[in-house]
């Protein structure tokens, strides 16, 4: 039942992530708002996890995943959010993004060797046919164009997500979850602080009280608590089984969109969600068929842990 409360805990946190990221372009642009996020809550785990005197990660095996989850959860991930973020809005992008335990479960199979099975294949055809069907009405208007690019980059963060999310799983044993979340932060911001140097002017944030206030609830909660307790999760609990609780980040998300955005959703986008969802849950819900090489390397990786 804990874990189970953190799992939501975590779905409820992500989903905040999106209006959060539309409030703060007001007072930062995209690139400078990403990189900052990830550097304070890259920061804030670090020094958590040294005033804890917890171990930084060792071995070039494990920094070398770790700098992978860096580009692939923060770097790409928050390129993705924060740029999709201008052409679709909050409750939809969270929906799409989080289509990622579709992918998730396919990569699982090649990485983890947690086979499909046949309600995780329907699964991720409904799913795949949801995205369609909330894209539609959208490609036949004159901004057709421009949410086509906010779709790309949604997608582009789901990916980024889904590669992270397997690698974390496969080191979350072996590595401090307060050091190794911390460290894939900070490296994953490092290409977006670049490109905000680069195509941006970062002295024009405005650091008001309120630009502070969301810049500490997404970078601190948003990812610092978020990254944390998912990575907690991953050390006892299998990818698709937690991931099966992504379902919730759109509910929360669409909610969030209603009540603070106004948006109002045409019977195309509910009939897309709803397929969406159901994909999620059936893809997410169904037990992974395991291979038969599969069943030795689970006691060793417990025993590395």
């Amino acid at each position: 039942m804990v874990e189970i409360s953190k799992i939501i805990l975590v779905m409820f946190l992500w989903a905040v992530c999106f209006p959060l990221i539309v409030a703060g372009f007001a007072y930062a642009p995209h690139l400078t708002f990403a990189a900052l996020r990830a550097v304070v809550a890259g920061a804030a785990l670090v020094g958590v996890g040294l005033v804890l005197g917890r171990r930084w990660p060792r071995g070039r095996r494990v920094w070398g995943i770790l700098a992978l989850v860096g580009l692939g959860a923060t770097t790409l991930g928050y390129l993705g959010m924060f740029m999709a973020s201008e052409f679709v809005s909050p409750g939809i992008a969270t929906v799409i993004a989080n289509t990622q335990p579709l992918m998730a479960a396919v990569l699982a199979g090649l990485v983890l060797r947690e086979q499909l099975g046949p309600k995780a294949k329907v699964g991720m055809a409904l799913g795949f046919a949801g995205i369609v069907v909330i894209a539609l009405p959208q490609f036949a208007t004159a901004q057709g164009g421009t949410y086509a690019v906010g779709i790309a980059y949604i997608l582009l963060a789901a990916v980024g997500i889904t590669v992270s999310n397997v690698l974390i799983r496969k080191i979350a044993g072996e590595v401090d979850a307060l050091m190794a979340m911390g460290a894939q932060l900070l490296i994953g911001g490092v290409p977006l602080a670049i490109g905000a140097f680069l195509f941006e002017d970062p002295q024009s944030v405005i650091w008001s009280p309120q630009f502070l206030l969301i810049l500490a609830g997404i970078s601190l909660f948003g990812s610092s608590l978020a990254y944390w307790l998912w990575s907690e999760i991953l050390r006892t609990t299998e990818l698709n089984r937690a991931n099966a609780f992504s379902f919730l980040v759109p509910i929360f998300g669409l909610a969030m969109g209603a009540a603070f955005f106004g948006e109002r959703l045409g019977w195309f986008e509910i009939v897309g969600i709803g397929l969406t969802v159901a994909g999620i849950a059936l893809a997410s819900f169904a037990k992974p068929v395991n291979t038969p090489a599969s069943t030795p390397e689970r006691p060793k990786r417990e025993a590395q842990s």
